[in-house]
């Protein structure tokens, strides 16, 4: 496009924007960075920088400017629709810009003045030249005159002479220049001062997180040797059983492993960072984020017009009786009226005053690695003490750690089921600050070992003073069997009333086979945590892990017997309570032999009474007196047996007596006397055989009575 200058008059600020490098960066583990720009700044000078629009709504919420000598005036940056808001409202769309004579057309009937004339614009076009004429854009103004044609060339000016308007397309045409880059915006912080001074901006905004990753030299196996077992086995014959060993600590000092910590760090905030102070964050600290940025409207309900409506009109349906008044409240109710007004007066009150809002990184520890570790209340910084330089879209991985922890190698023991342990480091962490999470790589310190890959392990964070068991492989050698068994024993024996109370003591035993073929160490074995049951061994530590015990090895095979102990309460009751009182039951409206399994005496309970008096030894507290109900059920036994043959007799006359009757109904003659005598007979036998059957049944309901009467 042939050049033409176009005089949009915009009134600007003559005051001069200094450019803020980044000179610190701390990056949170949050996902967010803190980012610090400074520099120098003259009288009356403003701050200016660019950062990625998606970090604007991050600015507008954390901005804090630092000048002690100025004035902050406060903050501009384009709208978040810089296209669009800059064209709103004017004669113009983005495309009229593709050509000086598109844009002229576009404000058809503005005032101008190009070529010595003045009018309004009414047409643009661009004109070749021909036949020797020159070419140009040929510009028709309408004038008081009439039309007025004017060629232009190149370097030309067309003024619009309404200044407003043309400060808005100026404005329309730094926003397209804007807009080819619409992943950033232009921040613009305006100060008053009367002297040069040092200012800075600091803010918060969104970044990759740092990545920790660890190097680990870990020591060898001990090499001394441990504590023999408390039952040694004999040579040539399976190792004996043997008591949990406790793990022994080595006369000479604990051995060091050595932790060495890299940070993977990525600059995606779009500016260069130039020889800055970096800062390595780790903690939990909340993080929010709120599109402040954007225009946000508020929806508002929609009144309608409000018209005269048409003129209705009640009938009058005449008087009703008019109520009497209420009496006055008393006072008592007026006061507590009072009261109940107030109180939302007085809680408004007592909530008025702000909390003071504290802060800050307190406490610095000892230099380590080129880094000095700030730490405070569940954050820890990592600081580096060298200027860093990272440029922008570059990953970078910076030492920021370099310590050494007491470290034991062992053996660890995670699944029961497991046929070898894994290798492993216990260490501790003796450093005054936490350790974040991250991967181990683990490197052998000395010997065979040393320099040698062994594997990877995961750090989870590690308060200062806590220890943590870091597994990076699998021992072959190393051969593990288990076994579980569980036994029972009767603890103790209550009788009460109805009921028998025995206490079981349950032991839960795993049986854990080693041979560790000839090496020596710390065998760290993880068992489950068994609610309602007691570990009857040492426990080292307890977590999510379960409880943790320790056994020394010295080489030869043994096995590690641990336990746990339960108690189990069982209330077995000798009547069922279903089946109502007692003395109140009848044999006559009872089926005696389809619940028989329910009542005392009967097949079952007597049963279990004596499978458990049978496994009870002799000590136990209250054996004798289950022994006793024992006895007692079993001459329930024999009077219910006895009843129930009482019973059967009573069924067998009362049989007869049926046959007998019907007979006497069915004969007539010398026959009916006779079988009327048989009817009598056959009647006392029923009576007879009837009160027999009470007397049975009532012999045994008093020996359930006097039964369910023992104990407390």
């Amino acid at each position: 496009m042939r050049r033409l200058t176009l005089a949009f008059l915009l009134t600007a600020s003559t005051a001069l924007a200094t450019e803020l490098p980044v000179r610190s960066v701390t990056l949170s583990s949050a996902g967010l960075a803190q980012i610090e720009r400074a520099g120098e700044v003259p009288a009356d000078g403003n701050v200016t920088f660019r950062i990625r629009t998606d970090d604007v709504d991050d600015l507008l919420r954390s901005l804090i400017v630092v000048d002690t000598a100025g004035t902050v005036e406060g903050l501009r940056l384009p709208a978040h629709d810089l296209t669009g808001e800059a064209f709103r409202g004017l004669p113009l769309r983005p495309d009229d810009f593709d050509s000086r004579a598109q844009l002229l057309a576009a404000l058809r009937g503005q005032e101008a003045e190009a070529g010595g004339a003045r009018g309004r614009i009414a047409d643009a076009a661009e004109v070749a030249s021909v036949a020797g004429a020159p070419g140009g854009l040929r510009l028709t103004l309408v004038t008081e005159r009439g039309l007025v044609t004017v060629l232009l060339r190149e370097g030309d000016e067309v003024k619009l002479l309404d200044e407003a308007l043309a400060g808005r397309v100026a404005r329309a045409a730094e926003a397209l220049a804007a807009a080819r880059s619409a992943d950033e915006r232009r921040i613009d912080i305006r100060l008053r001062a009367d002297r040069d001074r040092q200012v800075a901006v600091l803010y918060v905004a969104g970044a990759p997180l740092w990545k920790p990753s660890y190097r680990l030299l870990v020591p060898p196996m001990a090499t001394a040797p441990a504590a023999a077992p408390a039952t040694p086995p004999a040579p040539a014959t399976p190792p004996a059983p043997t008591t949990p060993p406790a793990a022994t600590t080595p006369a000479a000092g604990p051995a060091m492993a050595r932790l060495q910590g890299w940070a993977v760090v990525e600059n995606a905030s779009g500016s260069d960072w130039d020889r800055i102070r970096l800062a390595l964050v780790s903690g939990e600290a909340a993080a929010f984020r709120q599109r402040i940025y954007d225009p946000i409207t508020v929806p508002r309900p929609e009144l309608p017009v409000r018209i005269a409506g048409a003129v209705q009109v009640r009938p009058d349906t005449g008087g009703r009786p008019i109520p009497l008044p209420s009496p006055p409240p008393a006072p008592a109710a007026m006061a507590r009226e009072s009261f109940a007004a107030g109180a939302p007066h007085m809680a408004r009150r007592a909530a008025a005053p702000d909390a003071p809002v504290g802060g800050g990184i307190v406490g610095t520890a000892n230099p380590a690695a080129g880094a000095a570790a700030e730490s405070s209340a569940g954050r820890v910084a990592f600081v580096l003490a060298e200027p860093v330089t990272i440029r922008s879209g570059e990953t970078a991985n910076v030492p920021f750690l370099d310590i050494r922890l007491p470290a034991e190698r062992v053996w660890w023991i995670q699944d029961l089921n497991a046929r070898s342990p894994l290798q492993a480091v216990r260490i501790r962490n003796a450093s005054p600050h936490t350790l974040p999470d991250g991967l181990a790589t683990v490197y052998g310190a000395e010997g065979p070992e040393a320099g040698v890959f062994l594997g990877d392990a995961e750090i989870r964070a590690m308060p200062a003073g806590d220890g943590r068991i870091l597994a990076f492989g699998r021992d072959r050698d190393v051969q593990v069997a288990q076994t579980t068994t569980t036994t029972d024993r009767v603890a103790r024996i209550a009788l009460r009333r109805g009921f028998v109370s025995i206490e079981t003591l349950r032991t839960e035993e795993s049986a854990i086979a080693v041979n560790p073929r000839g090496a020596r160490g710390t065998l760290v074995i993880d068992m489950p945590q068994r609610p309602g049951a007691t570990p009857r061994f040492p426990i080292v530590s307890q977590g999510d892990f379960g409880l943790r015990y320790d056994a020394v090895l010295d080489g030869s095979p043994q096995t590690l017997r641990l336990t746990y102990d339960r108690t189990i309460t069982t209330s077995m009751p000798l009547w069922d309570s279903a089946l109502g009182e007692p003395i109140l039951l009848r044999w006559q409206n009872f089926d005696l032999e389809q619940n028989l399994r329910r009542l005392p005496g009967g097949p079952g309970t007597m049963e279990r009474l004596q499978e458990v008096l049978a496994r009870t030894a002799p000590d136990v507290p209250g054996r004798a007196d289950l022994a006793a109900v024992v006895e007692a059920m079993g001459e329930l036994r024999r009077l219910l047996d006895d009843a129930r043959m009482k019973q059967r007799a009573h069924a067998s006359a009362d049989q007869a007596l049926q046959r007998a009757r019907q007979a006497a109904e069915d004969r007539t003659g010398s026959e009916l006397q006779e079988a009327r005598r048989r009817l009598n007979a056959a009647s006392r036998e029923a009576d007879q055989a009837g009160a027999a059957a009470d007397q049975a049944w009532e012999a045994w309901q008093r020996g359930v009575i006097a039964l369910l009467q023992r104990g407390s």
